[in-house]
């Protein structure tokens, strides 16, 4: 019986040995307390002040898993779906299995294994970067002193900033493991907001220069595991495309043709080049890409041979950067001068005495990733009639409250009656005005929830009106919801959607260039674009399938 005590004691103390070993490989047991308060800051998570460092620690702890480890577990039904479906898994049957049956498929599918999660904030510096464009990663190394030797390469850059890391750090008397503010010194504010609209974030708005980076700091994991994932699929797309080319299809090719595809893949054509010369050039581009010959390397979404996938990643999300950028500047084009001026004011550029509407226009564009500031007189533009309502009577301004029981008040002597109210409030200060925002705070969430769902078709049309866009004759009741809910992201967060826009506009590349491949090939342009559209729908295995008929 003794015997079984002593040995039942040391499992249990074995036990704990292993628990507190386990306990020290998490990346935070060795942050500073500045480091712990930082994250939970930054994850919105409450903590008591003063509070020592065993407390912050414990808090973190609780939280851990949820925000690092497996940020799915909170998750909506909707958010658990579109992520499985992103990933190629059929929801369908899984509707009535329940948000628990969700999160198990979707950690099946997660961008990483949980032990590798847990570890990835050891060291910060070897992925946070991979997410900053090349200029961004310049602009570091410029603002800090470090030279780079020319040509500025994008893995030079990032040895050079990775090596200087916590150098720069100690120097400013700061944390490396959760690095601070001094890690976005050199970003200004549109920067860190283009950040964020690029990598499918949506920006905290109205906003400060701290909130931004909170958000670039808590997303950057993230970010980094979508970048590779799309980075990889993409190089395996691309490649998949370049088998199409054969020996014999580029032997094919005419000059002109030859000149095209290297334009439209990034290959370098000096001056001159000869027919035979060009034929060379594809096909080495080719062993390149497909890693037949020495130096082959990883490959860009564009095709070009790059020195990592990070690289690859990084072409990838600058190309989504300008296809977000085009499309916001084509609904720019049609705003009205209103609007033109409302998306400013919310930013709080100012605006020119006479400035003319192109002259508007171009400051928008240059504005496109400004956050807004602050609460304006377009607060009130996406509110629902009942969010109208409630924010009045709610306010504590008697003559808000009294629109606010009018039976038949129009939607538009609402909005004037919040906006009178929200002024008395902002120039009363103290606990009415910190009551208002945080009601309007509060209102704004529960509009993005359900935006224009309860609008009437009328009030559709008006809002529409309100942007100079035509509705075409015989629109859809949702066709019109659709219409405004665009313009309506556009001129609340400015180039992009707050979800992924990324993840789109690179499948649209992989496959715009299988097109191009596909209509060059000798079998008439026709019949190559019809099954290349019927590879698109037939998903990887029916695009094989194709390239090999073809």
């Amino acid at each position: 019986m003794r015997i079984a005590k002593t040995l039942l004691s040391l499992a249990l103390v074995a036990n704990a040995a292993i628990a507190s070993s386990w306990l020290s490989n998490e990346a935070y047991n060795k942050w500073h307390e500045t480091e712990l308060e930082r994250w939970l800051s930054d994850n919105d998570i409450p903590y008591p002040t003063p509070a020592d460092r065993k407390e912050l620690e414990k808090l973190v702890q609780k939280n851990w898993d949820t925000h690092v480890v497996s940020p799915y577990q909170n998750w909506d039904t909707d958010k658990l779906s579109s992520y499985l479906k992103q990933k190629g898994v059929e929801t369908k049957d899984s509707a009535g299995q329940g948000r628990d049956y969700l999160i198990n498929q979707v950690k099946s599918v997660w961008y990483e294994p949980e032990d590798k999660a847990r570890g990835a904030w050891t060291n910060v510096k070897d992925w946070i970067l991979d997410t900053w464009t090349d200029s961004q990663l310049k602009a570091f190394c410029d603002h800090h002193g470090i030279p780079v030797p020319q040509p500025r390469k994008r893995d030079t850059l990032l040895e050079k900033v990775r090596s200087n890391y916590e150098t720069i750090a100690q120097k400013a008397g700061e944390t490396i493991s959760y690095p601070g503010n001094w890690l976005y010194e050199s970003w200004s504010e549109s920067d860190l907001k283009e950040w964020l609209d690029t990598h499918g974030f949506p920006a905290p708005q109205p906003t400060t220069r701290d909130k931004l980076i909170a958000s670039v700091r808590r997303n950057s994991r993230l970010a980094y595991l979508r970048m590779q994932e799309q980075a990889a699929a993409t190089q395996k797309s691309t490649q998949d495309t370049y088998r199409a080319l054969t020996d014999k299809l580029i032997d094919s090719w005419s000059e002109s043709q030859l000149k095209e595809f290297c334009d439209k893949n990034g290959i370098p054509v000096p001056q001159g080049t000869k027919l035979n010369h060009l034929r060379a050039l594809v096909r080495k581009h080719r062993a390149e890409i497909l890693g037949d010959n020495v130096t082959a390397s990883a490959t860009s979404a564009f095709g070009a041979a790059t020195s990592s996938v990070g690289s690859a990643a990084t072409k990838a999300t600058d190309a989504a950067s300008r296809a977000a950028q085009e499309a916001f500047d084509q609904a720019v084009n049609t705003w009205s001068e209103s609007r033109l001026k409302g998306f400013l004011d919310a930013r709080g550029v100012p605006v020119p005495q006479g400035s003319k509407t192109e002259e508007l226009r171009a400051l928008v564009r240059k504005n496109a990733h400004k956050a807004a500031t602050g609460w304006t007189a377009w607060t009130w533009d996406d509110f629902s009639y009942q969010n109208l309502r409630d924010y009045l009577a709610s306010s504590g301004n008697a003559a808000a409250k009294k629109v606010s029981e009018s039976t038949g008040a129009t939607r538009d002597e609402l909005v004037e009656a919040a906006q009178a109210a929200y002024e008395s409030a902002s120039s009363a200060g103290g606990g009415s005005y910190a009551s208002a925002t945080s009601y309007l705070s509060r209102a704004t969430d529960a509009a993005k929830a359900n935006v224009f769902e309860t609008w009437s078709e009328s009030e559709l049309k008006a809002y529409l009106d309100s942007y100079g866009i035509p509705v075409p004759q015989g629109s859809k009741l949702n066709d019109l919801r659709a219409m405004a809910r665009k313009q309506y992201t556009y001129f609340k967060y400015g180039t992009t959607t707050p979800t992924g826009t990324m993840i789109a506009k690179l499948r649209e590349t992989v496959w715009n260039g299988w097109d191009w491949v596909a209509s060059q090939l000798r079998i008439g342009g026709n019949v190559a674009k019809q099954k290349a559209d019927q590879a698109r729908e037939m998903g990887e295995d029916a695009k094989r399938k194709v390239q090999k008929e073809l």
